[in-house]
Order: C-alpha cells, then structure tokens, then sequence
C-alpha cells in the first residue's frame, strides 16, 4: 500500500517534466519545418532570379517568409520589377529589397556590347536573305517601271500625254511600295511597313499643307486638262483678263492680251473662276449706244438705225439686228443697236466702228438730230455772251457711202503670234482635237 502511494507520488511529480519535454521537442520540430521551407523558398527564388538577365549581382535570403534582397542592378526599372516578380512566389510574407543601381563602368557597358555583336552576328546571318530580299525588290521595280514606260494603254486610256504620265508616275510609285512589301515579307519585318506608311503620311501631310497652293494648281492642272473649256487661240475672257489662250500647263493658264501681253493666271483661279469663251460661238453680237433728240420719231430712228445694220454685208441675218430705247439723258433719248458677225471672217470692233459709221451717215441723210450733250459759254470783249457758232455739218453727199473692210485682220495677227509661241518646245495640255466640255 505504501508502495503504491510513492509510485503516484513519482509520476505526479514526473509529468510537468515529460509535459515540458513533449512541448521542446514540438517546437524544435516546427523550426526545422520552417528553415526548409525558407531554403527552398530561397533556392526557388535564385533559380528564377538566375534565368533573367540583370540579376547575377542580386543575392537573397529568406526568414520565416520575408524575403530580404541586397546587391545592385543595372537600372531603377529592374530593382522595382523585382518586388512584383517575387511577390508572386508561393509563401511569401514580405519583402525587403536592398538592391541599389550598380556604378561600374564595365559591368554597365558589357550588355551594350554583348547585344551589338548579336546584333552583328545576325546581320551576317541574315546577309543571304537580305540579297534575296533586294534581288526580289530590284526585280518588281523592274517590271513596274518596264510597264510604267509602254505607250500603250496609257496613252489610249488617258485623256491627254498630261494625264498619261501622271498614270506612269502612279505605277511608278505602286511598284516601289509592292518591292518594299515584298522585300520585308522576306525578311520577316513587314510590322515595319505600317511604320514606314505612318512616317510618310505624316510628312506627306506636313508637305501637302506647306506646298497648299502648288498643290492645289496641280490637281486643277489635271481637271482642266480633262474639261478642256478652251483650246488654242480661243479669245476668252478670264478672272477679268480677255486675250487668245497660248497654253496650259501644270501650274497656269497662259494668253495673250489684246494688247500684246503675256498673261499668267494659276490653275486654281482658272478652275474656281467664270471663262467666258467667245469662240466656242462663231456668232457674236456686237452693240453700240447713239442719242437722239428730243421730238423725233422714235419709231423712223429705230427702223432706219436697224435696216442701216441690217443693209451691211458683214452682218448675219440670223440673229437679226434689233434695237432698242435705253434711257432719257438730258439732252437726248438714248438708243442701243445691236448686230451679229461671224467672228471667224470678221472682226468684232471693225464690225462695230463701221456700223456706228454708217448708222451716223443715215440719221444725217434722214434730218434726224444728234444733240451735243455738252453746253459752250464765249464772251465777248463787253461781258457779254454771244451765242456758240454751230458746230459744221458735213456734206453728206461727199461721206463715202462704201463699206470698210472689216475682215478679222487684227485676230488673225493674234492667232499667227500665238502660233508662233505654241511652237516652242514647252509644256502643253491642250489639244485641238481633244474633246470639250
């Protein structure tokens, strides 16, 4: 009995003690857990950090999960993608990154070199595929350009040679942009050509509004070449200048003025501007303005100023001549006559200075009176007015009653000068035979 209450006594004094040594050893057995999962925390780490370049200098070490990183990088950009990087390791806690950027001259410079000679390296390499690749472009500017040259169908297809070498330039370029897609197909770089076609948009873009106007006269220079609203040695009247059309070029439209001058008007004030073209007509009418007196029969001077028209050989039938009463002045009534000629045989002012001529000579053969629109005062040595002599009137029977020639001399002089420029050897859109709007 005695004997059984020491042994209680013994283990009740015995298990604090084996309680104590169950606990130490639990917790030496966690420990050991958690150093290797540190270590293969940290190997798994290294082994990432040793497949990336930049990162051989970076050393780690891991303790209960946080991660404390030392040594240098190359750039700020590779010490911050490190947080993210091992952030994504399994287990861990947090990160202490002590990495700070390396100042050696040589480790600096050692990747710029290292990627020049790859970068040499592969261009020997690819030295056999960029000959391909140039024969290949060579090739295809070949044949667009052999095609670019032909005469035919362009010259059959376009309107005029103007606009037929505008097509050749067209295939020109078209060549060279298919040769320059062909050639980086075969390099594999055709992710440059979007580049390459963005760079030149942007610099045709710039060019196109630096050189607006001449821009603007070259696409009215093809318009017009097409239209064709006038051809060589039509009299046309244009923005306010009149004369014979000389020629049209790529940038103006040159004539001559009644006068004798050149004239340059651009093409895009030619486009944009009202061309009035009087010899697209052969008929053309002229007019002139003439005063009667006060009192006299209106109805005698219109019929006698219109069959006087009518009587002149120069002047058509059809349209016929009319005319007509225009204003009441202060000391006449006015009247307009109008007449047509052919312009082709007879000139327009002749025309008119010999109607006005013979219309005069009929209204003084008939009595009808033409007052003077202006007043005369004479004094005499007394102060006083003496009346003004009447003006002489001319002997009718001694006016020459013939009719001057009115031939289109003068036009045909013009014509023959501007006959003389064309055939210079300049540039020219303008056809004879070419079709009119």
């Amino acid at each position: 009995m005695i004997f059984l209450r020491l042994l209680a006594l013994i283990l009740c004094l015995a298990t604090p003690v084996l309680a104590q040594e169950g606990t130490i050893t639990s917790g030496n057995g966690t420990n050991a857990e958690q150093g290797q999962a540190d270590a293969a925390m940290a190997t798994r780490i290294r082994d990432i950090l040793h497949e990336l370049d930049g990162y051989e200098d970076v050393t780690v070490t891991v303790k209960s999960g946080i991660v404390t990183l030392r040594g240098t990088t190359l750039d700020l950009a590779q010490s911050e993608a490190l947080v993210g990087l091992i952030g994504r390791v399994e287990g861990v806690v947090a990160i202490e990154n002590e990495v700070t950027i390396s100042t050696d001259v040589r480790r600096r410079l050692m990747p710029m070199v290292e990627r020049f000679q790859l970068r040499f390296w592969q261009g020997i390499a690819f030295l056999p595929l960029v000959g391909i690749a140039l024969f290949a472009f060579g090739i295809v500017v070949w044949i667009g350009f052999f095609i670019a040259r032909r005469k035919q169908p362009w010259d059959r297809i376009a309107p005029n040679a103007f606009i037929a070498d505008i097509l050749r330039a067209v295939i020109r370029i078209a060549a060279i942009i298919a040769a320059i897609v062909v050639a980086l197909d075969i390099l594999g770089a055709t992710a440059l050509l979007s580049t390459i076609l963005g760079a030149a948009g942007i610099i045709g873009l710039a060019i196109g509004f630096a050189v607006r106007d001449t821009v603007e006269n070259f696409i009215a220079s093809v318009l017009l070449s097409v239209r064709q609203p006038f051809a060589p040695n039509d009299a046309v009247k244009i923005d306010g200048h009149e004369g014979k059309v000389i020629r049209l070029t790529s940038r103006a439209t040159i004539i001559l003025s009644f006068d004798g001058n050149h004239i340059r008007i651009p093409n895009a004030t030619v486009f944009k501007s009202t061309v009035i073209n009087y010899t697209r007509n052969p008929e053309r009418r002229f007019d002139f303005d003439i005063g009667v007196g006060y009192g006299t029969d209106l109805a005698a001077a219109k019929l006698l100023a219109e069959e006087t028209v009518k009587g002149l050989p120069f002047v058509l039938t059809t349209p016929s001549v009319s005319s007509w009463t225009t204003e009441l002045g202060g000391s006449d009534v006015g009247m307009k006559v109008t007449g047509w000629i052919d312009q082709r045989e007879t000139g327009l002012l002749a025309a008119r200075s010999e109607a006005i001529r013979q219309v005069l000579i009929a209204f003084e053969e008939a009595g009808i009176e033409m007052p003077e629109p202006t007043y005369r005062l004479l004094m005499n040595e007394a102060g006083t007015a003496e009346p003004a002599p009447a003006p002489a009137k001319p002997n009718v029977a001694e006016v020459s009653h013939d009719v001057m020639n009115v031939e289109a001399t003068t036009e045909h002089e013009l014509e023959d000068i501007v006959d003389a420029e064309r055939d210079t050897e300049r540039q020219d859109l303008l056809r004879q035979d070419a079709t009119k709007e």
